[in-house]
């Protein structure tokens, strides 16, 4: 069964987190949706430029198995104060389908919307402070319920390797780290 992901981009997003959720989910045969909150063509924070499939007001009437963020900064700033992508967010939730987010994304996006439990989460060592005054796991990737959060860039492959894991059949995750040479 074909799953569908959306990964919502800004400008100033964190590309190694974007590209590395993007690819790791594609290899594994989902239909990933890479929509803007912001406009098509994006300058991520390390200045790599790249355009998404889409606008995030085209994804509104649409159902995903996953809606998953990168982080960095000022994109997770731009994703949070994105009201379409804050209604698409609370309705995955509210419909007990996986949502998750990476690096800062967790405290300024998901926190800010009511969207991670202190304590079962993870983020960026730099944001903690904005979850509950740092009540977070010191893990690389955390699953509480549908939510999944990732520490920052560099568990990045990681977290989408998890991401796959609860998407995907074991033999399809196998096949995935084996094209990665894991």
């Amino acid at each position: 069964m074909e799953k569908h992901v959306l990964v919502p981009v800004a400008q100033g997003i964190e590309e190694m987190e974007a590209i590395t959720i993007i690819d790791v989910l594609r290899r594994a045969g989902a239909k990933v949706t890479v929509a803007s909150v912001d406009e098509r063509d994006i300058l991520a924070a390390r200045g790599i430029r790249f355009q998404a499939d889409c606008l995030i007001e085209d994804c509104m009437d649409k159902v995903f198995d996953l809606i998953v963020l990168p982080g960095g900064i000022p994109g997770a700033e731009n994703l949070k104060n994105s009201e379409k992508l804050g209604q698409l967010l609370k309705g995955q939730a509210e419909a007990e389908r996986y949502f998750g987010a990476i690096c800062a994304s967790p405290a300024v996006v998901l926190h800010h919307h009511g969207l991670v439990t202190p304590g079962r989460c993870t983020c960026h060592p730099g944001f903690t402070h904005m979850i509950d005054n740092g009540n977070v796991e010191d893990q690389a990737v955390v699953v509480a319920g549908n939510c999944v959060t990732g520490k920052g860039a560099g568990t990045a492959l990681a977290f989408a390797l998890k991401l796959t894991e609860i998407l995907f059949p074991a033999e399809t995750v196998r096949k995935v780290r084996a094209g990665l040479a894991i």
